[in-house]
């Protein structure tokens, strides 16, 4: 496998966390380096680790992981999308928001969009790719485009208010849809 596929594969796996990195970028929380860095480099490990973990598994564990795989990122990603909603449109003038780069909302971030790379890791264990080169890759370029998506969700974020935290929710719903849809359809 050479270079350009590699890239290939890590711009595409990086996708679902760019998108979830510009809705939580939307919320007005990530306003220091550490949440930045803490939400980049979250999303980033986790997708080094999964096509690690993919590649290990191996056969004996992927029937069981691909037959639920859609069914838990969809949930993750749905739970995390209706709770930004809901907290924007709480009307209490004490609005309480979460910060997005801790505790189990970054774990559950972490996990719904590195999944994808846990069927990744499975197929280049098919095709005797070592595993550690595109790895670090992926994990790179996630973290990478997780931060310009933190930058640009803040941007908008700043331009438009709470509107902009219900979309970055519907985003992570839309995610969600398309992977249960592409899960479901085979």
């Amino acid at each position: 496998m050479n270079i350009l596929e590699i890239l290939f594969i890590a711009v595409a796996l990086a996708m679902d966390a760019f998108a979830v990195s510009v809705a939580a970028g939307t919320s007005g929380l990530l306003d220091n380096a550490r949440a930045k860095f803490r939400l980049s480099f979250h999303l980033g490990l986790f997708q080094f680790f999964m096509p690690i973990i993919g590649w290990y598994a191996g056969i004996h564990i992927a029937p069981l992981v691909s037959a639920v795989d859609h069914w838990v990122a969809s949930g993750l990603l749905l739970f995390v999308g209706i709770r930004m909603i809901t907290g924007a449109l709480d009307d209490d003038g004490e609005k309480v928001k979460k910060d997005p780069t801790r505790g189990y909302t970054l774990v559950l971030l972490a996990v719904a969009t590195s999944i994808d790379a846990l069927a990744i890791g499975f197929s280049l264990a098919m095709v005797n790719v070592d595993i550690w080169y595109p790895s670090v890759i992926i994990g790179v370029i996630t973290s990478g485009m997780s931060l310009a998506g933190i930058k640009l969700g803040r941007f908008l974020g700043k331009r438009a208010g709470s509107r902009m935290e219900i979309v970055g929710g519907a985003i992570l719903i839309a995610i969600a849809l398309r992977i249960l849809y592409s899960g479901l359809a085979g």
